[in-house]
């Protein structure tokens, strides 16, 4: 299906205003590519494709963050074959993009332990950075060699040192503060968790900034999910009702 027109979209805005937060797991490359009797080095090219619609349409549509979960600490148990194959799609991917997002004013930010991937591609994702550090259109959130338990211990962490050398009180460390040191402190709350292919599980991703996000699970795979998916998932949103924990006044 094709995405929405000028028209329509404009009318989607006045409507209701997105989630400020959208992050998606983007599942189902591999089988995509087997489907079609194709090398799954196909299926992740063509998710690249996917990408670049999903950032273009939240763009359009005013989403303030896009968190897409690109390569899991855990993708490194694949075949050295795949993982090689994933490093250098990201490797090309960090050379080619970079100008369409900074032309588009996007900024963009690489959260996970990077320091699993080859030099050149730390150099050039430090590089990529810092050229769209001044942009202040959607922020492309980049989650590579990420995982949540990583994210929640590496926060721990910052803590405790900051506990030891006597920067922080042991008493007053609570949400806020653990907060404060997450790979995404400096963006608004996950509003929105989108997974594709079908699959019903979050796959270790993000687990302390989802603790009241809506969660979207369809069976489209992510070569095949498109700015009409998005909109669906973004319409089931707007039907929830989020209550963050409270009551709505029901017992």
């Amino acid at each position: 299906m094709r995405p929405m027109t000028e028209k329509k979209l404009g009318s989607f805005r006045d409507k209701k205003l997105p989630p400020k937060h959208i992050a998606i797991i983007m599942d189902g490359n591999g089988r995509w590519a087997k489907s079609k009797h194709l090398p799954r080095s196909s299926g992740h090219q063509r998710g690249v494709q996917s990408v670049r619609k999903i950032v273009k349409h939240c763009a359009q549509l005013g989403v303030n963050t896009l968190t897409l979960f690109a390569f899991s600490s855990e993708n490194l148990n694949r075949s050295s074959e795949e993982v090689s194959l994933l490093f250098k799609l990201f490797l090309t991917v960090l050379k080619n993009e970079t100008k369409k997002l900074k032309d588009n004013n996007i900024k963009l930010k690489i959260i996970g332990d990077l320091s699993v991937f080859t030099p050149e591609i730390q150099e050039l994702a430090s590089v990529a950075e810092k050229q769209l550090a001044n942009n202040n259109g959607l922020n492309l959130v980049i989650a590579a060699n990420y995982g949540g338990q990583w994210d929640i211990a590496e926060s721990a962490k910052k803590i405790a040192i900051k506990s030891v050398n006597g920067e922080i009180d042991p008493e007053k460390i609570d949400t806020s503060l653990f907060n404060e040191h997450s790979s995404l402190a400096q963006f608004p709350r996950v509003d929105l968790l989108i997974r594709t292919s079908g699959e019903l599980r979050i796959s270790n991703f993000l687990l302390w900034e989802i603790a009241y996000s809506e969660l979207y699970f369809c069976s489209t795979l992510w070569p095949d999910f498109d700015e009409h998916e998005l909109d669906a998932a973004i319409e089931s949103f707007h039907l929830r009702e989020r209550r963050f924990g409270e009551r709505n006044g029901a017992s």
